[in-house]
């Protein structure tokens, strides 16, 4: 028999001054379930908690609650209880007094508070425990008291906004169990808030992923860990290995440069994916029986297990040098005109590719009027190169005949290959001034463009392979005549695996694992 649906949340809006915190979020949650929303702080979790609770009203939406719509109903008309992260107990009181104050409110007789009180305490484990001050008790028995204040009334459900965020790990991890031992026993919905996965994983039939006040995927905890619809579910709940790939056809999906089958389907043909393997479902081998091989990059002890770091496929970089020059624009006679440009290395294959915008690029070449900062347009470029090794002139002038003459330095610039990772990367040594580099407002972006830096696939030439920028110098500290090092590179493969047994660093293994081991998922846009 399927359970009835208590509580929908429908087309869910909720904004704070100029801030969109939840985003038309629609959800179910059935009679006796125990569902987790799940996220980072920020997401959304606690206010859509508030929201069901009566501490909040939504900007626009429904909250249907057993039929009816409560959007505007007070707290205390709710058929509803929180227990918060900071328990509120009252510290003047006794655990039987904290227990029976709502039944105290609706002026309930003595002896049908103490039977649902001492009810409550064999529930949540503390008889004996009612003339105790609460202000005594251990974290966890704190909580427990809150847990059976809110319980004591009856509601058809419970809300826990972050309660085990205060206890140390072991009594947390304790009270996942407790949490959800008692939730069974009194047969009730409980909504859970948390940003700690382990507990959601532990304790829910239903867990929510909320991601800037969306929801993400909704799903039993089997459902999320085992198929996460994306990289952020993937990311955020458990630990994973999360590769872009490409789906090639149903039950086909590309990465690493290696197909392999899959049990996913439904996706477009050569469509765009990430794929997730989880880390314990990755076996090391000897590298003959791999279905990837790798070496031991690092292992860290976990306790229970090694956390050891594979390379499959390492990252090609090249580096290069910045020599940072003086400041060498040309001011015009009557001083309304400036101009500025760069000499610049080209390898000698490019030669044929060099035109008037690729020329201005590579040299950085502008011009502009001084007294208001606006650009000057550079209306003539005069150079001639050629296709042999050697400097050769280029001078840019601007209408007004403000002019500056550079270089152009003709090499046969060295390609630095990886033949395992199928790429090719390559780069040149180039000049800058100290105000060009204060000035750059995307530093990672201008050093690609100045050096000229490319990467991409052997297989493919025009298959184009992102590349990263690293330096060792603070841009506002380059001195004039120094050089500085460039180094660009690519992403390389890393997968974390769980191992029993300590594996050397260096080792060469295989990685084998299955097509089961395998999710494909959709890829991200934001």
């Amino acid at each position: 028999m399927e359970e009835k649906t208590l509580i929908q949340f429908r087309n869910i809006v909720m904004i704070f001054g100029d801030q969109l915190v939840l985003k038309n979020v629609n959800l179910d949650i059935k009679e006796n379930e125990f569902v987790t929303l799940l996220g980072p702080s920020g997401c959304g979790k606690t206010t859509l908690l508030r929201i069901l609770g009566g501490f909040l009203e939504p900007t626009e939406g429904e909250v249907i609650f057993d039929g009816e719509d409560i959007a505007k109903l007070p707290p205390y008309k709710r058929e509803l209880n929180t227990v918060f992260q900071k328990y509120a107990l009252f510290p003047h009181m006794n655990v039987y007094d904290n227990i029976a104050f709502g039944l105290k409110i609706k002026k309930m007789s003595k002896d049908v508070i103490e039977q649902k009180v001492m009810k409550m305490l064999k529930l949540i484990g503390l008889e004996g425990y009612e003339k105790k001050n609460v202000t005594l008790l251990s974290g966890g028995q704190q909580q427990r008291v809150a847990i059976a204040r809110a319980l004591v009334n009856e509601p058809k459900v419970l809300l826990l906004d972050e309660p085990l965020g205060a206890l140390d790990l072991k009594l947390r991890k304790e009270m996942q169990y407790e949490l959800k031992r008692i939730q069974q026993e009194v047969g009730i919905t409980f909504i859970f808030v948390t940003h700690d996965q382990e507990e959601a994983l532990t304790m829910s039939d239903k867990i929510v992923v909320m991601r800037n006040g969306e929801i993400q995927q909704i799903g039993s905890p089997q459902d999320i860990y085992n198929t996460p619809v994306n990289r952020y579910v993937a990311d955020f709940v458990g630990e994973s290995n999360i590769i872009p790939g490409k789906m090639l056809d149903d039950y086909l999906v590309r990465f690493d440069d290696k197909d392999f089958e899959c049990v996913d389907f439904g996706f477009a043909r050569n469509e765009d994916v990430d794929v997730v393997i989880r880390p314990e479902d990755l076996v090391i081998v000897p590298p003959e029986l791999g279905t990837l091989t790798g070496v031991v990059d690092s292992v860290l002890f976990k306790g229970v297990y090694y956390e050891t770091m594979v390379e499959t496929v390492p990252g090609t970089s090249v580096t290069v040098r910045m020599r940072v020059i003086k400041n060498n624009e040309v001011v015009s006679a009557d001083g309304k005109e400036r101009i500025s440009a760069n000499d610049f290395f080209v390898d000698i294959e490019d030669v044929p590719l060099l035109d008037d915008k690729e020329v201005i690029a590579r040299a950085d070449a502008q011009a502009w009027n001084p007294e208001t900062d606006d650009y000057i347009s550079i209306s003539s470029i005069e150079y001639s190169v050629k296709e042999e090794e050697g400097e050769y002139p280029v001078v840019f002038s601007t209408a007004g005949g403000t002019m500056i003459q550079k270089m152009i330095y003709v090499v046969n610039q060295p390609i630095v290959k990886n033949v395992k990772a199928n790429e090719a990367v390559m780069a040149f040594n180039f000049f800058k001034t100290q105000d060009e580099l204060m000035e750059s407002v995307a530093l990672d972006t201008d050093l690609k463009t100045w050096a000229n830096a490319q990467g991409w696939k052997l297989s493919n030439e025009d298959e184009k392979v992102e590349m990263y920028v690293d330096y060792d110098f603070d841009p506002e500290q380059v001195k004039e005549g120094m050089s500085y090092q460039v180094t660009f590179s690519t992403e390389g493969r890393e997968f974390k695996v769980r191992t029993v047994n300590y594996i050397e660093e260096g080792a060469e293994v295989g990685l084998k694992f299955g097509k089961d081991d395998i999710h494909v998922m959709k890829r991200m846009t934001t």
